[in-house]
């Protein structure tokens, strides 16, 4: 079986604190037990998964069905975005921060009955590696954090694994850095069963049209969590998971877990009110309060993301201008915007990261919203005509950007106040968008980002720091190799505080001298359970596992 997915844009870097040593017990095994009465939980997706293999996934939902059935090295204590043991008890580096040993639960079997233990960890590493070149673009996770395969060792920061104990695996990096081995959070770099992956040919990928045919192995992945793999079916747009009852932690409270595939989100809220699914994500934030009325719970998390004006300078060459793009910024009434198309909560942009996240300025002032400079600065830079082509997605509704056609009405009637001509532009999130915004097809555009994990370097490294990315067009600015390189070089200093530090005034950089793109705000998105749903720990991350959720009566 095979299927074809097109390429869609995903920026990663990664980062947290290089800590020498840390050591924790996992959370899982204290949250109580037993495997509940049983049942079945049905949550109501935005979208179908493209496949089932976590390292070659880009996309929010195919993340929430693998994650329930996958997990890392490390992991993420429910609730918060801190990392925590999962399937290695220990981990420690050398002085230069490049050789790391993981100590590993020595309790753990894959799905298919097959071993858990530092050959299976070193197997996955390097078959993550070891991409044939349809699969080098595919696994877009690894190349974002690593740098690059097995055809570019020069390029890679992963250079070894080596299993120096049946539980004890040694991994070399080939320099330091703050985003290992916080990565190994990421859900691309999930440990999968050796055995099923040479079975399933999980290499097997290939390039077809626009976007890719995946091997059997896609859909029939083996992985260690507390669900394991089902059916998909795909015309009724269904995927059920079904609970391994030889998980190592504590079993999952509901039998069976299966995601129907809703696009519609006021389809979702009709099924959840009939019944038919017992929740659903990002419920748009004017229906809150009726949800709740009706006896659902509406799960509020932490504001973990950024929504943002995305410019292209290659596309239009005005936009190279700094005042032109503070004309932008000052045109745009953010605080309204918040107020009237954000839920409670939300909260101006000062800067590309929400200010959980260490190495967020609080010196910064947000950009006030003031017509008349907008207007003078476009007259100063002999752009009183200016013309942009300015999207926004359909089909869609992100963390950060609940009514995507809302807010860029606002943001486009602000841009006409002063004068902008905007022509309208839009696709479909996946049938077009961020096709389109990855080619720098659009001279502006409506996006953001959700945070993988606390890091400054997830953000703003993620946004700047590439400079083969057409994601803010940081390349045709005469700074933006130097704001690469000073970004590369805040990730590698291994002290936390400085490291912060440099952080910050990198940030007022980034919002006072180079400004490429628009930050507006913070969100706090919400997901719904309905009546006699209890045990569902939100995530900032939107990274909620469903292991803990049981479903019984009002």
């Amino acid at each position: 079986m095979t299927t074809i997915r097109k390429v869609a844009p995903v920026a990663l870097a990664a980062a947290l604190a290089l800590g020498v040593t840390s050591c924790a017990e996992s959370d899982r095994s204290d949250e109580g037990g037993g495997s509940g009465d049983g049942g079945t939980f049905t949550f109501g997706a935005a979208g179908a998964p493209e496949m089932f293999d976590p390292f070659y996934a880009t996309d929010g939902e195919t993340f929430r069905v693998t994650r329930q059935m996958f997990q890392g090295l490390l992991g993420i204590k429910p609730g918060t975005a801190t990392v925590q043991p999962e399937l290695a008890t220990e981990w420690s580096a050398d002085e230069a921060g490049t050789t790391w040993t993981f100590q590993l639960r020595d309790d753990v079997t894959f799905h298919d009955g097959e071993p858990f233990n530092a050959d299976a960890v070193c197997y996955n590493f390097d078959r993550m590696f070891d991409q044939n070149e349809a699969g080098q673009v595919a696994g877009e996770y690894w190349g974002y954090v690593m740098g690059s395969f097995s055809n570019d060792p020069e390029g890679s920061l992963y250079k070894s694994c080596e299993a120096t104990g049946e539980f004890e695996a040694t991994i070399e990096i080939t320099r330091a850095t703050s985003g290992f081995p916080t990565m190994l959070t990421l859900d691309s770099l999930s440990m999968q069963s050796p055995k099923a992956l040479e079975e399933g040919d999980a290499n097997g990928i290939a390039a077809e049209g626009e976007g890719f045919s995946f091997p059997d192995y896609a859909f029939a992945p083996v992985g260690t969590g507390a669900f394991k793999f089902g059916e998909y079916d795909e015309a009724n747009g269904t995927i059920t998971l079904e609970r391994n009852d030889d998980y190592w932690g504590d079993p999952a409270k509901t039998s069976e877990l299966v995601f129907r595939v809703i696009p519609d989100e006021s389809t979702r809220r009709q099924e959840l009110e009939a019944g038919s699914i017992n929740g659903y994500d990002l419920p748009n934030p004017a229906d809150w309060s009726g949800l709740e009325d009706d006896g659902n719970e509406v799960v509020i998390r932490d504001p973990f993301n950024i929504f943002y004006v995305g410019l292209t300078p290659e596309n239009n060459p005005a936009l190279k201008d700094l005042k032109v793009r503070q004309a932008l910024y000052h045109a745009i009434d953010r605080e309204q915007l918040v107020q009237s198309q954000l839920p409670e909560g939300a909260a101006v942009a000062t800067q590309f990261m929400p200010e959980a996240v260490k190495g967020w300025n609080a010196d910064l002032a947000a950009y006030d919203y003031n017509p008349d400079e907008a207007k003078q600065l476009l007259a100063d830079a002999g752009q009183e005509d200016l013309t942009i082509d300015f999207a926004y997605p359909t089909e869609v509704s992100r963390p950060y950007m609940p009514d995507p056609q809302a807010l860029y009405e606002a943001i486009r009637a602000n841009l006409e106040d002063v004068g902008v001509t905007v022509n309208v532009k839009t696709a479909s999130w996946n049938g077009g968008y961020l096709d389109n915004v990855t080619a720098g097809k659009y001279d502006a555009y409506l996006l953001g980002w959700t945070g993988d994990y606390d890091s400054a370097d997830n953000f703003i490294g993620t946004f700047f720091g590439n400079l083969n990315s057409n994601d803010f067009g940081t390349k045709a600015y005469p700074w933006g190799a130097q704001l690469s390189q000073d970004l590369k070089d805040a990730d590698a200093i291994v002290d936390e505080d400085e490291r912060a530090a440099r952080y910050e005034e990198l940030n007022q950089q980034i919002m006072e001298d180079y400004l490429p793109g628009l930050a507006i705000s913070h969100s706090p998105p919400a997901l719904v359970v309905g009546p006699g749903v209890s045990g569902l720990t939100q995530s900032p991350l939107t990274a909620e596992q469903f292991d803990t959720v049981e479903v019984g009566g009002e």
